[in-house]
């Protein structure tokens, strides 16, 4: 049987390459890859893979909810040990491959946001079934982890993976990073900058971080506020900062995916915030020095909101309440030099502790027991 690792994912997002290539590169993965597409999702080159086998077909079951990777199940014939799998139950060809894995002797690991507490009793009575049948759960962070103790899986079966971006191209930026004038030149003042990082949606109430950039305006407190990403949706911000009267306190900077030039304005900014779930916006911002707002229901946030912690690099207003997302926002405008330097730091630790690549590697060489 090979020592190769066999990783079977729905789909690879562009942020996924330098985790991918890392785990190519030190844990000889053969990949395999669903068709699956979404057009807000950009995906990586696969052909940059030396492991990169093929493209199978997604295959939507009509009226179930349910998908199906052809020819998927028989990669277990293979001569492989391990299968990481993108760790959905709503893929029926992985209950397949599981159930034939335990009869072979051989391992699965469904690596997965796992189970957050908010599902139907019926979608419970699935996730709970699924995640029996593999040998594993990868998680990307605590929240899940704990619902899932409380569900009754044991500790050892739980393993904290958590997520990553391109941190050692990001690293090399933020060694060389210090503070600009790129809000001064463009707006003109010296204001406190809010800035929020990603795709535009309805989702992530951008319209709350507006609203509070004027309230705090009306308190004769004055910030800009930089949006970065593309509009999505279509959504109706322009609308509402016209309305608001804010046209020259915010700048629509678009996507941007120039690492350099993000990593200035964030650690140029004041604070990031992401009114709805925070997702990789946590990530990158932390990456570069930027504290973090977010919301604080946690059962629907995303893991990454868990790379935040309360007044050392962020801090959490409680959902869809505009006065606690301003008084949140008041206590990261304004930091003295010193404090905001302090800041930085403690959000350069996080990440270099546990939302790195290189972190993630050494928790599959540990679960595959190859160290």
């Amino acid at each position: 049987m090979t020592n190769k690792v066999c990783c079977i994912f729905n789909l690879a997002p562009h942020y996924r390459a330098p985790i991918f290539k890392l785990m190519d590169k030190e844990l000889q993965c053969d990949f395999y890859f669903g068709d699956k597409v979404d057009a807000a999702i950009e995906l990586m080159d696969y052909q940059s893979l030396k492991g990169f086998k093929k493209i199978v077909k997604n295959i939507r079951i009509p009226y179930s909810g349910f998908e199906w990777q052809k020819g998927i199940w028989q990669l277990v014939f293979k001569p492989y040990k391990h299968y990481i799998i993108t760790g959905t139950p709503g893929l029926l060809s992985n209950w397949l491959l599981a159930l034939l894995a335990i009869l072979l002797g051989k391992k699965v690991y469904a690596w997965t946001h796992g189970m957050k507490g908010n599902s139907s009793v019926a979608g419970k009575f699935i996730e709970k079934n699924f995640y029996r049948l593999c040998h594993k759960i990868l998680l990307y962070g605590e929240f899940s982890r704990k619902v899932m103790l409380k569900e009754g899986f044991g500790q050892d079966k739980l393993v904290l993976i958590y997520n990553s971006l391109d941190y050692d191209k990001q690293l090399i930026i933020r060694e060389k990073l210090k503070p600009s004038m790129v809000f001064m030149n463009y707006f003109e003042n010296n204001d406190p900058v809010l800035i929020y990082i990603g795709r535009i949606q309805k989702s992530k109430k951008l319209n709350l971080l507006v609203e509070a950039q004027k309230k705090l305006y009306e308190q004769n407190i004055s910030c800009n506020l930089t949006l970065i990403g593309a509009d999505v949706e279509n959504n109706d911000i322009p609308e509402l900062v016209s309305k608001l009267g804010l046209k020259n306190k915010v700048w629509y900077y678009g996507p941007c995916y120039d690492e350099n030039r993000i990593g200035e304005l964030l650690f140029n900014a004041s604070v990031c915030v992401s009114p709805g779930p925070v997702g990789l916006t946590s990530l990158h911002a932390l990456t570069f020095g930027c504290p973090v707002i977010t919301n604080d229901e946690f059962k629907s946030q995303m893991p990454e909101h868990e790379a935040i912690i309360t007044n050392k690099n962020g801090g959490f207003f409680k959902k869809d309440d505009l006065d606690s997302l301003v008084n949140t926002i008041k206590n990261w405008i304004n930091l003295s030099t010193e404090s905001r330097q302090l800041v930085r730091n403690n959000a350069y630790e996080i990440i270099d502790e546990k939302y790195n690549p290189h972190r993630q590697v050494s928790i599959l060489k540990k679960v595959l027991n190859q160290v």
